[in-house]
């Protein structure tokens, strides 16, 4: 039982270490509300939504994402024209908060936009749940699978509030908003980069 929950704690927390839309958004919010406490909506969404996700590799079910050869590909479309959009309004949110018109999101956006990011994130629907289910096969039901699937959700719930709290702390650090402006850009840029990436994945896949 304990090793199960040490693989699920290790291979989770690789796969969330990796820069990603969910975390710069999660990190933003942290950065972006006036305190740490007013951005939970965006870590308790993005919380639970990796829940389901993990919870369905857990099952098993993410095996059906391979068996539809169109899905793959598909689902690398939606997340490249979602993630285009995502850096787009990131990039124009900052110019907002500097010229002073811009409020930082409310919560029922925050929901909104952390939900999107989790459920059309291909990296988090293909790579992440694939990779979790892959590893969870190798335990039958019961006792170790379980372990290993609590460690799994363990872990996003610790990184997504660590996030969020770090940008809390810069927050506070960065009174006049230098460092968070060049955070929004690099952020923008890195997502497009993504996009860009998936944007060739799903050629090769169609290929």
């Amino acid at each position: 039982m304990l090793s199960a929950f040490l693989h699920g704690f290790i291979l989770a927390s690789a796969l969330i270490i990796p820069i990603g839309p969910q975390n710069l958004f999660i990190f933003n919010q942290g950065a972006s509300q006036s305190s740490f406490t007013k951005s939970l909506p965006a870590v308790l969404t993005a919380a639970v939504a990796d829940t389901i996700l993990i919870i369905v590799a857990g099952l098993g079910l993410s095996i059906l994402v391979f068996t539809i050869p169109l899905l793959q590909p598909l689902l690398y479309l939606i997340g490249v024209l979602f993630l285009f959009f995502i850096g787009w309004s990131i990039w124009k949110h900052d110019e907002k908060l500097v010229q002073k018109k811009k409020k930082p999101l409310t919560a029922k956006k925050q929901i909104v936009i952390a939900l999107s990011i989790s459920v059309l994130n291909p990296h988090a629907v293909l790579d992440t749940v694939a990779v979790i289910g892959t590893n969870a096969s190798h335990y039958s039901i019961g006792v170790e699978r379980l372990s290993f699937v609590t460690a799994c959700i363990l872990v996003s719930w610790m990184a997504f509030t660590l996030l969020a709290y770090l940008g809390s702390h810069l927050k506070q650090m960065d009174t006049h908003g230098k460092y968070m402006k060049w955070i929004h850009k690099a952020s923008a840029v890195s997502i497009w980069l993504l996009a860009l990436y998936f944007g060739i994945q799903a050629l090769k896949n169609m290929l």
